[in-house]
């Protein structure tokens, strides 16, 4: 069987080569490119067509939830894990969303990171069991007992669904044809409305509801 073809992505040098050594010297695998950016990681998932790219999810130029959302859209096939030091829930959710089929802290241990490799080539998905744990926690937790939730409107359960699908206010307007001011207030409204303080618990809100999907894409 032919080796996994391996893609490196992370803004630091040092962090390249460790992960060069234990793809290539203790999981046996063939790292065929290395980028420092997520601008140069779409261009050479393109170019390289690896088996699985390890990506991490802040970098220069182009963040990697929206490097792993291009390469997706070209290459939807590439297997791509999320390496990163973030713990935070919303980075978790916005990599699943965008296509990454796992996502592990760098405090991984080596024989964890080699058995992931392996399984996001079969096609699993792997997240770190301590932020899985957290959101799913948090996701089957029965529902608080809150005041009466007041119906959102048309328009703010637009933007809660683009909101929980990983979209930026920006982007929203764009979309939704109004200013960025509309959407930071109909979204402050809905905040209210459903008695959360943000846009991952508003998120976990809308998933328990059915009112989005985790793998949905904004339109």
């Amino acid at each position: 069987m032919a080796p996994i073809r391996i893609l490196l992505a992370d803004d630091h040098t040092l962090v390249r080569q460790g992960l060069r050594h234990l793809c290539e010297e203790v999981g046996g695998f063939v790292v065929v490119a290395e980028a420092e950016n997520g601008a140069q990681a779409v261009a050479l998932a393109c170019a390289e067509q690896p088996d699985v790219i390890l990506m991490d999810i802040v970098m220069p130029d182009v963040n990697g939830v929206e490097a792993i959302r291009r390469i997706m859209h070209v290459t939807p096939t590439t297997r791509i894990i999320a390496l990163t030091m973030y713990r935070q829930e919303q980075f978790m959710l916005d990599a699943i969303r965008a296509g990454a089929r796992g996502y592990l802290l760098k405090t991984v241990d080596i024989k964890e990171l080699i058995a992931a490799i392996k399984a996001v080539h079969r096609g699993d998905y792997l997240i770190d069991p301590i932020i899985a744990t957290r959101v799913l926690s948090e996701f089957y937790l029965p529902i608080p007992q809150r005041p009466r939730i007041e119906p959102l409107t048309e328009s703010e359960m637009a933007i809660l669904r683009l909101v929980a699908r990983g979209a930026e206010n920006e982007e929203i307007a764009r979309m939704l044809k109004c200013s960025v001011y509309t959407v930071a207030n109909r979204l402050r409204t809905t905040y209210e409305k459903l008695y959360v303080a943000n846009r991952t618990q508003a998120t976990l809100y809308a998933l328990r509801q059915g009112w989005v999907a985790l793998d949905e894409q904004p339109e």
